[in-house]
């Protein structure tokens, strides 16, 4: 059930990000660029783009059977650009953005997340300009059934 999940969850934060289309108050457009497999930066043709991928999941055990999930999301955006950075910051500020708008998020026919929680956020520091590198670190808490 929790590979399901963690698929699920993943998934959902994906539908979020491709909302991010450009239109209205967003200022980039990531709507076809968002995937759900690890991708490195040489790998990029069309920029920005948007991996999503879970990482470490921990498990929080409360008596009658309750138990909360806390999975581990990897995003890493890629941008290019005379200004990469500043490029850079412009997709981390709209997915940042986009994941603080909505803490719920619905996955596998009904099941809800209860809260999107940002760890860290890190760049590349313009080390591989023109290209630049950006990754999120978020814990989504979920509860396990």
């Amino acid at each position: 059930m929790a590979a399901k999940a963690r698929s699920g969850i993943t998934n959902a934060i994906i539908t979020e990000l491709k909302k991010i289309d450009g239109g209205g108050d967003y200022s980039v457009d990531l709507a076809d660029n968002v995937t759900n497999k690890l991708i490195f930066w040489d790998e990029v043709n069309d920029f920005p783009f948007v991996s999503v991928v879970p990482g470490n999941e921990v498990r929080e055990y409360h008596p009658g059977g309750f138990k909360w999930g806390h999975l581990g999301i990897n995003i890493r955006a890629y941008v290019h650009g005379e200004e990469p950075l500043d490029e850079l910051e412009k997709v981390l500020y709209e997915i940042e953005t986009q994941l603080d708008a909505d803490q719920t998020l619905t996955y596998d026919t009904g099941k809800t997340t209860e809260q999107i929680t940002v760890l860290s956020i890190a760049t590349d520091e313009g080390l591989l300009a023109p290209y630049g590198v950006g990754e999120i670190t978020c814990e989504i808490r979920y509860q396990v059934t």
